[in-house]
């Protein structure tokens, strides 16, 4: 180990009281935490929600503004992260988390201005990016030839924290109390503020094998330097990824931004019963992304990958026409679940490798700006679709946009060449 942090060129003090793989695996126990209490909240806000008095599209509003602000911090953010290093990264983001679990838990007290504080506490999620700060983490400590299998067992994290915040979220609030949930991930997120700000190194650029870590105090531009962090979609073999990630998890994202709402009015489900589901999600996110991929990935390309993906998007859409209950959706998960995690690891690794290490959060601070695409876009158009052509809209819009993907990949193959070419 010793050997190795020497050829990085890294100093003990720049490796943090841990060596480098136990800080992967405390990235990996951080971006579990991170998912717990996500999956925490998500069990609990539509029915806050619905107890202030909000409607569907009160709820979308709410959507949207968490949205836009991710929207608005992710590339910054990975710019910040790139800059300052991994352990402000992590550490500010768990602490605007705990943030906005307090401002939640506010909103849950009857003789506060619930409304007001539910929607205040969207504010510090501009702030909220310890996945990407994760990737990034994972990207710069490990070669290309290692990457995908690195990123793919997050998957085992997104999978545990699902199955255990929709589990905690459940009971808890069942047990005692809607704000119960709310509490323990405001208390959570402080533990991980505090486990990164003891333990993660303060910068792991330079630790992997691909493009140079940025010079050691060169000229730096400001994180909020648009121009310097939409070079990077122009670089070559980028923009047709980028695009790809965006255009074919555009679809599945409206399904998501609505899924609370259709798991309570078309599948009818108590919220006991929806975190049952949401733990299902989890574990086959555990199985498929955390030990099924990287073992494809060492045995098809990544070009190979991503064409599967979006084939499989396509047939999967085809089903959700057909689909009238859960346990017609239990059947089409382990496919929706398969495109989802191999478009979103493929394109990743492919992106990360297309641009320096020095610029490894900035391009998945870009990356994770897509999810709050959707959210800023999907509510209120997922809105419209749900109410006036029902759940099988969803289906249509997916095999449509994904299929006109595959045509386009299909007749003009140059635009994965570049990719590789790019590398």
């Amino acid at each position: 180990m010793q050997g190795a942090r020497a050829r990085r060129g890294q100093s003990p003090a720049e490796t943090g009281a841990l060596g480098w793989p136990t800080t992967l695996l405390l990235t990996y126990a951080l971006a579990t935490l991170e998912f717990t209490c996500l999956f925490m909240q998500f069990s609990v806000l539509p029915y806050l929600s619905r107890s202030l008095g909000l409607d569907s599209v009160a709820f979308g509003y709410l959507q949207t503004t968490l949205g836009v602000l991710q929207l608005l911090g992710g590339p910054v953010f990975g710019r910040f992260a790139d800059q300052r290093g991994a352990r402000a990264a992590f550490t500010i983001s768990f602490l605007a988390s705990s943030a906005f679990y307090l401002l939640l838990a506010a909103a849950c007290t009857p003789w506060l201005p619930g409304v007001a504080l539910l929607f205040a506490s969207r504010l510090p999620s501009a702030l909220m990016h310890a996945m990407p700060t994760a990737q990034m983490v994972i990207t710069d400590l490990t070669t290309p030839e290692e990457r995908p299998t690195a990123l793919s067992r997050l998957g085992l994290c997104v999978g545990s924290g699902t199955i255990l915040g929709s589990l905690l979220g459940g009971t808890l609030s069942t047990a005692c109390g809607i704000q119960c949930p709310v509490l323990v991930a405001f208390v959570a997120n402080l533990l991980g503020a505090i486990l990164s700000f003891t333990y993660i190194p303060a910068n792991t650029k330079g630790a992997g094998a691909h493009g140079p870590a940025a010079p050691p105090g060169g000229p730096q531009a400001s994180v909020f330097d648009l121009k310097t962090i939409t070079r990077l979609l122009l670089q070559p073999g980028v923009l047709p990824v980028f695009l790809v990630k965006v255009v074919c998890g555009f679809p599945f994202g409206l399904f998501m931004v609505m899924f609370s709402i259709i798991n309570m009015e078309f599948f009818q489900l108590e919220p006991a019963q929806a975190s049952y589901l949401q733990s299902f999600f989890g574990i086959l996110m555990m199985v498929i992304q955390g030990l099924l991929i990287g073992r494809l990935s060492r045995r098809f390309s990544e070009g190979a990958l991503l064409w599967a993906s979006v084939l499989v998007f396509c047939l999967v859409g085809l089903a959700m026409v057909l689909m009238y209950n859960v346990f017609h959706f239990c059947l089409l998960m382990p496919g929706l679940v398969f495109s989802l995690c191999t478009l979103n690891i493929v394109t990743d690794s492919m992106l990360t490798k297309a641009v320096s290490a020095s610029d490894t959060g900035t391009m998945l601070g870009l990356c994770a700006s897509v999810q709050p695409l959707t959210r800023t876009i999907g509510p209120t158009l997922g809105g419209l679709l749900y109410r006036r052509f029902g759940v099988p809209a969803f289906g249509h819009v997916q095999f449509a946009v994904n299929f006109l993907v595959l045509l386009v990949l299909w007749r003009q193959p140059i635009l994965l060449q570049e990719v590789n070419k790019a590398r």
